[in-house]
């Protein structure tokens, strides 16, 4: 099933945001430093491109990722333009007081005093960004939530003399392109509950760790490395079922308490450091979508130039142009 969220209040959301875009310094995006690719909205991207906004991305919960991924990840954002990018984690108040100078060098023109430098934090739900308020500000002005969508207003709150910053509300887009960003953004609890199925999650997340993290399963629910190696990954979700005595009234595991054990251990970290995508996967998952990504407009096309297509369809109104 491919994961789609996209909560109303987001829309109106999506409409603030084009406007404040115009009255801002610096957009920092806020990221998740496990999977940075997945967690970007390319609404960012579109609304700051078109005002010629700088762009700090921060790679958020990095003391939760894959240190080395994290680290090719840096490069690869520090090499475009008008982008630079650090990776942190927000709940460090060491870390986070970092981000308004570094947000200065990115718009040298507001270093004169004259006005405060304007800085706009964008992201996806559930990512850091009100812990990140209430870190830099040293008080509670954000409300913060283990779910998604907690904050739901725009707020602009003076730092000091020097910096200003709007905080907006956790922001999805209408359509996710990708069904492995959905299953992602799912796994680390920026999607709505109703949205998403916990076993068709857990099974994505246990595919990854299998591939990449053996070590870190068999750490964590005491399953021999020989045995990982034949095992899929329903294998183990039902595994960790059976090691947690988790069963269903008639002696069945119980497949979704396991998979809630497996997602809550990932988002907490107790499995370790985990990336859920590098560069280079994410280059190998684009060019395998590539093929189905060009046959779309290709077959809409031919859906609008078949004369069998045409002759089939009913006439249009009175009145009525095609658009």
């Amino acid at each position: 099933m491919a994961i789609q969220w996209f909560p109303g209040h987001m829309n109106s959301a999506r409409k603030k945001a084009a406007e404040t875009m115009a009255s801002i310094d610096v957009v920092i995006e806020l990221l998740d430093a496990r999977m940075p690719e997945a967690s970007t909205n390319p609404l960012v991207r579109e609304l700051r491109v078109h005002r010629q906004r700088p762009c700090l991305k921060v790679l958020n919960k990095a003391d939760l990722a894959d240190p080395a991924v994290t680290a090719a990840w840096i490069d690869h954002y520090n090499r475009q333009d008008g982008v630079r990018a650090v990776a942190l984690s927000c709940r460090k108040p060491g870390d986070a007081t970092r981000l308004p100078t570094l947000c200065q060098t990115l718009a040298p023109h507001r270093n004169d005093n004259v006005k405060p430098l304007r800085m706009l934090i964008m992201g996806v739900p559930n990512v850091g960004k009100s812990t990140l308020m209430n870190v830099l500000f040293k008080r509670k002005i954000a409300k913060v939530g283990d779910e998604p969508a907690v904050t739901r207003q725009q707020q602009t709150s003076q730092l000091d003399v020097r910096h200003s910053i709007t905080d907006m509300p956790g922001l999805m887009w209408a359509k996710i392109d990708y069904p492995s960003d959905g299953l992602m953004l799912a796994a680390g609890n920026a999607i709505g509950r109703n949205a998403m199925i916990d076993e068709e999650v857990a099974s994505f997340l246990a595919g990854v760790l299998l591939a990449r993290y053996p070590a870190l399963l068999a750490s964590r629910y005491g399953l021999p490395s020989a045995e990982l190696a034949r095992l899929d990954a329903a294998d183990v979700i039902e595994r960790i079922a059976v090691r947690r005595g988790l069963r269903l009234r008639g002696g069945d595991a119980d497949l979704e308490k396991a998979a809630k054990v497996l997602l809550q251990d990932y988002r907490d970290g107790i499995l370790g450091r985990v990336s859920l995508e590098t560069p280079a996967t994410r280059r190998l998952m684009l060019a395998s979508q590539a093929p189905l990504d060009a046959s779309r407009p290709a077959a809409a096309a031919e859906r609008v130039s078949d004369p069998r297509r045409q002759e089939n369809s009913p006439a249009s109104p009175p009145g009525d142009t095609a658009p």
